[in-house]
């Protein structure tokens, strides 16, 4: 990897976006690099988390410029798909985190804008050091944020959505943490350690396939919008809970009966959507 960090924390992957020097700006080789992380990720039954960070003190200041320059070129050399397929890619990227049955945990500070913003609307925990400045610049530039809207919106509702794309201002971590972005503040970068080691804990207690399968069930409840689908998706989900007593259940309530931590590793892992 070039572009990024990998380590490997027990449960955990982290992937660190290294490139400090630009505030760890999103190059199509980041997006690829991340693409193949978590391919590679959701193939590693011990893993039930990924956690995305930044180094430098920034998380993701958007898209590369030197990306841009690049795809204008070809542009002007007569690709005339250039620009919507530097764009469509990073939607792509966006879309597979948002939908892996991994528990993807964002840890924030410094710069977080565009690209960056859209990541952690992707996550399903985000935990932020007050350092955290949150932004949708693109207006600003004269562009839309094309890949990074419906995200923003289906996190935040349209309501904050067009305040924050249609004005380009920065807000606070603060702020991010009032309108439901940040679900956790810390005061500096080690106390943002802390809190993710203490999430990373939390996530080890739960059983791998309970994980998954509540993880797709929430999603699909977002798109549940009437009575009929809403009954097909709780027939659904009582499916994946009476698999559930037999696998990872089985286990758990064992534990709870002999007063110790579920050895998840004793119990069959069944289904991960």
């Amino acid at each position: 990897m070039q572009t990024l960090l990998i380590e490997d924390r027990g449960h955990a992957r982290c992937i660190t976006l290294n490139r400090p020097q630009q505030r760890n700006a999103m190059s199509l080789q980041m997006v690829e690099e991340l693409l193949q992380q978590l391919e590679a990720a959701e193939t590693d039954r011990n893993l039930r988390a990924l956690v995305l960070r930044g180094s430098g003190g920034h998380f993701c200041a958007g898209g590369d410029i030197a990306d841009m320059l690049s795809a204008q070129q070809r542009a002007a050399d007569g690709d005339s798909d250039a620009f919507y397929n530097m764009n469509r890619r990073f939607g792509e990227l966006l879309c597979r985190f948002n939908d892996t049955h991994l528990v993807v945990i964002a840890a924030l500070e410094g710069a977080v804008m565009g690209g960056g913003f859209g990541l952690a609307c992707i996550a399903d925990l985000c935990l932020a050091a007050h350092s955290a400045r949150f932004s949708l610049p693109e207006t600003r530039l004269g562009l839309p944020p094309a890949q990074i809207a419906p995200f923003v919106a289906a996190r935040l509702g349209q309501f904050q959505a067009r305040r924050l794309a249609l004005g380009g201002r920065a807000i606070d971590a603060a702020e991010a943490a009032r309108i439901g972005l940040v679900h956790q503040l810390a005061d500096n970068s080690a106390d943002l350690e802390t809190a993710l080691d203490e999430q990373l804990q939390a996530i080890r207690a739960c059983a791998p396939a309970a994980l998954a399968t509540t993880k797709q069930l929430l999603r699909n409840t977002a798109t549940a919008s009437d009575r009929e689908s809403l009954s097909s998706l709780l027939d659904s989900a009582a499916r994946d809970f009476a698999r559930a007593i037999a696998g990872e259940g089985r286990e758990g309530a064992q534990a709870f009966i002999e007063k110790r931590p579920p050895d998840w590793d004793k119990a069959p892992q069944g289904k991960q959507s």
